[in-house]
């Protein structure tokens, strides 16, 4: 038997083929302009954001205040729904934008909700004054008479309060005759002087601004009255609103005299000019709306005061138009005893005449205003006109100076024997 043996096959290997690996693109993506973020104005889905944050607000405080929780009271229920609807906004806005758009677009909702807060208690105060002194301010005797024919029992037709109104502008005339150079004299000498006892007189001045009115009324009536021996009178209590104003205004002035820049001072004095021309010329008119705002707030602060014209000035029911001599009333004084009387009438007067006392503080603050209301580098009509004629004076002989008709001869000696070529006066 004869074996046959078969040739094994051959086994063909075919080299596997490994597929390649597809690399991403290197090509650089198309970039997209940069928008810059909206930081002024509103949008449409800001403002629904709003409106929707706010009726979200109001909706979980009426299901606290009503349903959910035993919670009650006015002022609950309006923080409450406050804070709801500033969470609310907050989640809203962080929908759309980032995390500062956020800070940015809640924190201006907190101060313009402060702000109307504010509007909205001062038109309170102002149009409740105005609604109970409307039954004394028609009556025109109300402006042109005193109290001295008139009493509590008396209608609005007798009687009126011409005598503290002449008194408040004599009190606030004395106290800011010696107020106002005292005051920005003292700013002057801690900005520009700056001796070896600023600091210490910086210091006094911002203790006097905390100090209490009855201190500065008892002083002045100690020192005044008591010791000196004169009588109560309206120069007295012009001095005591003075100790009320000087360190009001001393501060105010102290702050807007170190916002005046270094660099205008030094071009002063690099041209030659003293310290006293620097400051009159440069310094003051620089700051002159900031010195008239310090003014102001020191007026607002002496015109108000009761306690220190009380025991300085005393109270009179006559019109009295001499401050040296006799007792004078004030607003704020007459506004005081009258609304102490339980009289409908009296009562009336009271507020009526701090309706008078609100206009009269806004008639001052309109005329500081515009005195000293323009900021540096604006000039009235007449100093523009001013300045151009000068200027003009001043290109005309400049041109005659560059005259060819003048010889240089002629200028030499002139400028040998010290005069002017063209006039011929002493240099």
């Amino acid at each position: 038997m004869t074996a046959i043996q078969e040739a094994p096959e051959a086994v063909t290997t075919e080299p596997t083929t490994v597929p390649a690996t597809v690399l991403p693109s290197r090509e650089p993506a198309p970039e997209t302009p940069e928008q810059p973020r909206r930081v002024g104005g509103n949008t449409r889905s800001d403002v629904l954001a709003l409106w929707g944050a706010g009726a979200s607000g109001l909706s979980v405080a009426l299901l606290l205040f009503g349903r959910i929780a035993p919670l009650s009271g006015a002022l609950g229920f309006v923080v409450t729904a406050y804070l709801v609807f500033l969470v609310i906004y907050a989640v809203l806005v962080g929908l759309e934008h980032d995390g500062p758009a956020v800070r940015d677009r809640v924190m201006t909702v907190v101060l313009w909700s402060a702000a109307a807060l504010l509007f909205t208690a001062l038109v309170l105060v102002i149009g409740f004054t105005v609604w109970r002194g409307r039954e004394a301010l028609p009556h025109p005797n109300f402006f042109t008479q005193d109290m001295q024919n008139a009493g509590p029992l008396d209608p609005l037709t007798l009687g009126g309060i011409d005598h503290a109104i002449l008194g408040t502008l004599i009190m606030i005339a004395i106290a800011l005759v010696i107020t106002v150079p005292l005051g920005v004299a003292c700013a002057v000498y801690l900005n520009q002087i700056r001796g070896r006892f600023s600091r210490f007189v910086r210091t006094i001045v911002e203790a006097m601004t905390a100090l209490p009115s009855i201190v500065a009324g008892l002083m002045i009536y100690a020192t005044w009255i008591l010791i000196l021996g004169q009588q109560k009178s309206g120069l007295a209590a012009g001095f005591a609103i003075t100790v009320m104003m000087l360190p009001i205004v001393i501060r105010a002035a102290d702050v807007v005299l170190r916002l005046v820049p270094g660099n205008l001072t030094e071009a002063a004095e690099a041209l030659g000019a003293s310290r006293w021309r620097t400051v009159w010329h440069v310094v003051l008119p620089t700051a002159r709306s900031g010195l008239a705002t310090a003014v102001i707030l020191g007026t607002a602060r002496g015109i108000g005061e009761t306690s220190p014209v009380l025991l300085t000035a005393g109270y009179n029911t006559g019109l009295n138009a001499d401050p040296l001599h006799g007792p004078m009333v004030s607003l704020p004084l007459a506004v005081f005893t009258f609304v102490k009387s339980p009289e409908p009438a009296m009562i009336a007067r009271a507020f009526g005449t701090a309706v008078v006392l609100m206009a009269l503080v806004l008639v001052l603050f309109t005329i500081a205003r515009v005195i000293g209301g323009r900021g540096p580098g604006q000039q009235t009509k007449r100093k523009a006109r001013r300045a151009a004629r000068a200027s003009q004076r001043d290109a005309q002989r400049f041109a005659k100076l560059r005259s060819p008709a003048l010889s240089l001869p002629f200028r030499e000696a002139s400028a040998s024997a010290g005069t002017d070529p063209r006039t011929g006066e002493n240099l």
